[in-house]
Order: C-alpha cells, then sequence, then structure tokens
C-alpha cells in the first residue's frame, strides 16, 4: 500500500545523497565548513539563501494562513518580499566585506570585532540567544516532518521525527557549507516547481474566477483593505513588519551573504534570489485560496491543507514525490539552521572561553558534535509537540530578528556604537520578543507580532546605552573609520 510513496522518498534521498557526495570535500577546515571559505557564485547564494529560509513554512503554515484568513493575509507575502530585498540592498554588501576584514566567520565574532569587545560577553549573549531561539526553530520544521511522514507512512510520530534527523544530520556531515549549497540549489529548483504546478493543476478543477466568491462565501477576508479599523490596520503592520524585519537578522540567511565569492556578484544573486521567492510565495498563496473551495472552507487542520490537496489529487507515487518538496524544503532550512548553531558552539563557545588555539580539524569535530547536541534538544521539544509550526516559526523568527536584526544594521551603517549598547539591544530585543506573546494579552486587545515592538525596542536600546557611554568615555570603534565608510 504504502510502496510507491516509500520509492519515491527513496529516489529523493538518494538524488540527495548523489549531491552530497559529488560535492564532498575530503580535507575540510572550521572556513570550510562554516562559510564554505567564501568561494560560493551567484546562483548558489541566491537559491542558497532562499530555499533555506522559507522551510516547510512555505508549503505547510504560510498556505494554512491564506486558508484561514483569506487575502488579508497576503501582507505577510508583501513585507517578506520588500524586507529581503532590503536585506541583499542594505545587508548583503557591507557584511561580505566587513566579515573578510575582520576574519569573521560568524555573527558573533563580526560583532565582537566590530565594537572592539574583547570580554567575551558580546559572543556569550549572542550565542545564549542563538541556541535558544534555534532550538525552537529547529524543532517547528522536525514536527513539520512528522506530520508529513505520519500522513505517508504508519509510523508513530516519534520515530517519525527521529527518522527526519537521521536523514538531515548525514548530509550536514558530509561537506559542510558548500555541500548544503548544492544540495539547496536542486532542492530550490525542485520546491519551485512543485509550488507553482500545484496550484496551476487546481485550476483545472476549481476556475481563479471561483476564488472571490467562496471567500465570501465561507467568511473569509475579500481584500488586501477589508476596512480601514485600527484592529485590521495593526494586523496589517502584524502581518507584513511583523514577519518582514526579521530577515535583517537572520544568521542562516546572512551566512550565505557572507559565503559568496565577489561582492559584485551579489547583484545577480539578488534578482535571481527575488525571483524565486516571489514565484514560490505566488504559487504558496494560490494553494491556501484555491483550498478554500476545495475543502469548503473547513478542514481540522489547516496546516495539512497542502498535503491533503495532494493526497487527494494524485497517485501514490506523484503523492511521495511531490511531498518530496516539502521533506526538502525542511530539510534545507534544518540543515542551515544547524549549521549555524554547530557554529556558533565550536567558534563562540569553544574556541572564545575553551581552548583558544584549537586548531582547524579540533573545531570542526566541535561542530559536527554540535550538530547532534542541537538535533538532540530540538528532538525533545518536537515529541511534545507544544505548539502549531506556524506559532514556533513566529516566535523563534522573532525573538532571532529583534536581538540581531536591529544591531546589524547599526553596525554597518552607524559609526558611534558602544559595547553596552550590543548587549543591551541583544539582550533586550530577545527577552522582549520572548515574553511578549504573554505579555499582549494584558497590554492591548489588539494582537500584535513579538518581532514589530521588539525590533524597535532593540533599536531603541542600543542608540540610547551607546549614547549615555559615549557621553562618558570616547567612542570604541573609531579606529576602524576606513571599515565603516567602505
Amino acid at each position: 500500500m504504502y510502496t510507491f510513496e516509500f520509492l519515491a522518498i527513496i529516489l529523493y534521498i538518494s538524488i540527495l545523497l548523489l549531491i552530497s557526495y559529488a560535492s564532498y570535500q575530503k580535507h575540510l577546515s572550521s572556513n570550510d565548513f562554516i562559510i564554505g571559505s567564501r568561494s560560493l557564485n551567484s546562483l548558489l547564494t541566491a537559491l542558497s539563501a532562499h530555499a533555506s529560509d522559507m522551510s516547510s513554512w512555505l508549503f505547510l503554515a504560510y498556505p494554512a494562513l491564506v486558508f484561514s484568513q483569506g487575502m488579508l493575509s497576503l501582507w505577510t507575502a508583501i513585507g517578506l518580499i520588500f524586507c529581503m530585498f532590503l536585506n541583499w540592498q542594505l545587508i548583503a554588501p557591507r557584511i561580505r566585506v566587513k566579515t573578510e576584514q575582520f576574519e569573521s566567520l560568524t555573527l558573533s565574532s563580526f560583532f565582537e570585532h566590530r565594537l572592539q569587545d574583547s570580554s567575551g560577553v558580546l559572543r556569550l549573549f549572542s550565542a545564549l540567544i542563538l541556541i535558544v531561539f534555534y532550538t525552537i526553530y529547529i524543532s517547528a520544521f522536525l514536527i513539520g516532518l512528522g506530520d508529513l511522514l505520519v500522513s505517508l507512512f504508519p509510523l508513530h510520530y516519534s520515530v517519525a521525527i527521529l527518522l527526519g534527523i537521521s536523514i538531515v544530520i548525514p548530509y550536514v556531515f558530509s561537506g559542510g557549507f558548500v555541500t548544503l549549497a548544492w544540495i539547496d540549489l536542486f532542492q530550490g529548483v525542485f520546491l519551485l516547481l512543485v509550488i507553482l504546478f500545484i496550484p496551476s493543476y487546481l485550476m483545472t478543477k476549481i476556475s481563479f474566477q471561483e476564488i472571490m466568491p467562496s471567500l465570501t462565501l465561507y467568511h473569509r477576508s475579500p481584500s488586501l483593505f477589508p476596512d480601514f479599523s485600527p484592529s485590521t490596520l495593526i494586523s496589517i503592520l502584524s502581518l507584513s513588519l511583523g514577519w518582514g524585519l526579521g530577515y535583517f537578522g537572520q544568521p542562516h540567511i546572512i551566512t550565505k551573504f557572507m559565503g559568496i565569492k565577489e561582492v559584485k556578484k551579489i547583484s545577480q544573486a539578488k534578482w535571481i534570489g527575488m525571483g524565486w521567492m516571489t514565484l514560490s510565495l505566488g504559487g504558496a498563496t494560490l494553494i491556501g485560496l484555491l483550498g478554500i473551495s476545495f475543502f469548503q472552507g473547513s478542514l481540522a487542520n489547516p496546516e495539512t491543507l497542502f498535503i491533503q490537496i495532494v493526497k487527494g489529487s494524485f497517485p501514490s507515487f506523484f503523492v511521495g514525490l511531490i511531498l518530496c518538496a516539502v521533506l526538502g524544503a525542511t530539510m534545507n532550512a534544518m540543515s542551515s539552521q544547524i549549521l549555524v548553531l554547530s557554529s556558533t558552539l565550536s567558534e563562540d563557545f569553544y574556541k572564545r572561553f575553551i581552548n583558544p588555539l584549537a586548531s582547524s580539524q579540533k573545531l570542526l569535530r566541535v561542530s559536527r558534535m554540535g550538530v547532534i547536541l542541537s538535533c538532540s534538544i530540538a528532538y525533545f521539544i518536537a515529541y511534545h509537540k507544544f505548539s502549531s509550526i506556524y506559532i514556533l516559526v513566529n516566535y523563534a523568527w522573532s525573538g532571532i530578528g529583534a536581538s540581531f536584526g536591529p544591531l546589524l544594521l547599526l553596525s554597518l551603517y552607524a559609526k558611534q556604537l558602544h559595547k553596552y549598547g550590543a548587549w543591551a539591544g541583544i539582550l533586550g530585543g530577545g527577552l522582549f520578543s520572548g515574553i511578549w506573546p504573554f505579555l499582549n494579552p494584558h497590554i492591548t486587545s489588539y494582537t500584535i507580532a513579538p518581532l514589530l515592538p521588539a525590533f524597535f525596542f532593540s533599536l531603541i536600546l542600543i542608540i540610547f546605552v551607546s549614547f549615555l557611554c559615549k557621553k562618558s568615555s570616547p567612542p570604541q570603534n573609531l579606529s576602524h573609520k576606513d571599515l565603516l565608510d567602505s
């Protein structure tokens, strides 16, 4: 009964292993493992940055949001596209140049050198934030993998998420950054084809003209601006900037910019990546809108919408093959984030505080041990399934974006920052974002995405504390003026 689905997934994984083998590097340094010795071309950088960003969120969580809210939810896609474009424009060129000048392999290392913080506190705070929120992030992807595998095979949920981890770890081990970039390229093309094919197929059964009447019939928002009430305007801000601002501080995306071979290739990579992103989000939006008619406005778990459509529309082998796009998208994001986490443990903990003279091979072994540790903690969280994929991803995305986004922007563009301001911004942004979902109902009657207030809270903290410190002591980074003005 499950033979064809199983064969499709085996075929897909075999292709991934073949790519992994072809791109395998026998003698890796920590530089190779973490950012690929800054050797990626435009195409690899573009699809690696974007494919590792979307994850199962693109197939499961976002179509569910569209299914539940209608046209109003399109503000999420608009905000993501706009802010990712700004990310390419404002962050990518400068972070590529400056991390090479500072010889930094991680964001934490860059912040430390940029602010001349020899205490190690900045790295410590950065690492703690990453460990907490990325572990939650990875657990959300494991939930998506578990739900996918359980829907295809008679597996217990705990076995399904363990199987998901066992698929991801080997090719993270095999070659690090470069191997993952080649796998991201393949999976990025594959999932784009799938996310465009499914709505095209659905439109042979449900005409495009049926979308608007079905929105009204099943009480979904029929417009981007259903009204101009305060609650609607706050919802628009939360859906757009409450997601989009997070792009400025996501290390698993920023490190892709750091790995491109030449700065002049960033412009080409930007247009490739933005084209891919726009088409992908457009396809996912159509799936959510068409799903309203397909399921007549009612589905027990909207996050399984894509899975249920595929299972109800195609033969077994093609079900397995198409759903490999969900598998691939999830593995892309998981592997990139696991790589960042393991790099944090090796570079920002082990090398900084335990063994500053560690060899490159020693750091590589520590990085790989970090992969095992990260996955073990994420498995525990995913096993208990505390919340939905959408809520967990939003929580982690907001915490990381609020902690690092404001500091990264100011580090690249402001000339006078103080390390104490950076400390306050990282901790303040992360803590504010982490507790906001629990405070929100008691502060306001409107639901506001945590990233929105936390981002600006962190930004104000950095500027205010740096200003106070500037008044009592000379700026600490003027010796790097030539770097800041480049």
